[in-house]
């Protein structure tokens, strides 16, 4: 008599899959599903907050500074460590290529959407590399990983992470190599997520995985996140499994609301003042030091509106690689800078 099919369900892809293997696999998790709707709510706050700066509701750099960095920085890893736990589940009794390369299609497909589009939107951002791009990159990857002993892993995941502070190169400036993530110069992105160090998440959510798969208790455990339905749960659930379509409808429409506010209580506009001072503190920097750059920064705000530049040159009018007045106020605002900090030290 022939044993009936087994009905599996992998925790990769979205949807539940029927497969004929003679060897059980463990149920979808829920719990990992509403980690993933957590992830969600949690990115979907981040990128409003981008969005509250960007039409000019809060100080536009408020989301890319501060507390708020890290927490870009915790929801990207989130996402990118539950790529390696469900790597390690969907995949534990052998590589089933028809749901991962039709996964990797969906996601690859849905990061050229994002590139394009914000290549349009935002030509000097552009995403190029952003978090599907490294969650399609990472996956690939991770494949290599899940035969290999944990151990390895775990190193591999420790070189992750270590490579960007011991293995820049001017080589890995040029464009085409900016996915690794070893370049001198970071490149602007609105969503910048390379390789390294960004695989380090993925490679310990598979260790987390290939043990969990490996405990006496992960059956007993498989149901986890899904002993007690309540509503918050469901929720999580479903949109943890439906995360790819919420990722690319989300901020649109999160767009489109600020700026339909926008359009009936318009942002406060700026203060030219407040924002020259900005700029010009994020250009010197990098080449000056903070006491310096104060002092500069000041003391050419002055000078260009004592002689009645500011305005000119907030709208376009002067072009500053030419014209002598701006030379002159630069090299004076310099000298300036260097004698009173000197004088400091």
């Amino acid at each position: 008599m022939r044993r009936p099919r087994t009905m599996t369900t992998t925790v990769i892809d979205g949807n539940g899959a029927v497969s004929g293997a003679e060897t059980r696999r463990l149920p979808r998790i829920p719990l990992i599903d509403q980690l993933r709707g957590v992830a969600l709510i949690a990115m979907a706050i981040y990128h409003f907050t981008w969005d509250l700066g960007f039409f000019g509701y809060i100080e536009p750099e408020t989301a890319t500074t501060g507390g708020w960095r890290i927490f870009a920085r915790i929801i990207a890893g989130s996402f990118l460590f539950l790529v390696g736990v469900s790597l390690a589940l969907g995949h534990q009794k052998g590589f089933r290529a028809r749901p991962f390369f039709i996964r990797l299609a969906k996601v690859g497909g849905a990061a050229l959407v994002i590139t394009i589009a914000t290549w349009f939107a935002f030509p000097d951002t552009f995403i190029f590399f952003g978090i599907l791009h490294a969650i399609a990159a990472t996956s690939v990857v991770g494949l290599l990983f899940l035969r290999l002993p944990v151990a390895v892993t775990l190193l591999a995941a420790v070189a992750a992470v270590a490579a960007p502070l011991y293995l820049r190169a001017p080589l890995f400036d040029h464009p085409a190599l900016w996915w690794v993530g070893l370049s001198v110069n970071i490149p602007r992105s609105n969503d910048y997520v390379p390789l390294l160090p960004w695989l380090a998440p993925a490679l310990l959510g598979i260790v987390l995985g290939k043990l969990f798969v490996a405990s006496a208790l992960s059956e007993q455990w498989a149901g986890l996140g899904g002993r007690t339905k309540v509503w918050w749960k469901t929720l999580l659930e479903t949109a943890g499994r439906h995360s790819l379509a919420i990722y690319l409808i989300h901020q649109p429409l999160l767009i489109a609301l600020v700026y339909s506010f926008s359009l009936v209580v318009p942002a406060p506009a700026p203060d030219p003042a407040v924002g020259y001072t900005k700029s010009c503190m994020r250009a010197c920097e990098p080449e000056r030091g903070a006491g310096f750059c104060q002092s500069f920064c000041g003391c050419t705000l002055t000078g260009l509106q004592d002689q009645k530049l500011f305005a000119d040159l907030n709208r376009g009018a002067i072009d500053v690689t030419t014209d002598e007045r701006i030379t002159a106020i630069s090299s004076q605002c310099t000298a300036k800078a260097e004698t009173e900090t000197d004088l400091k030290e």
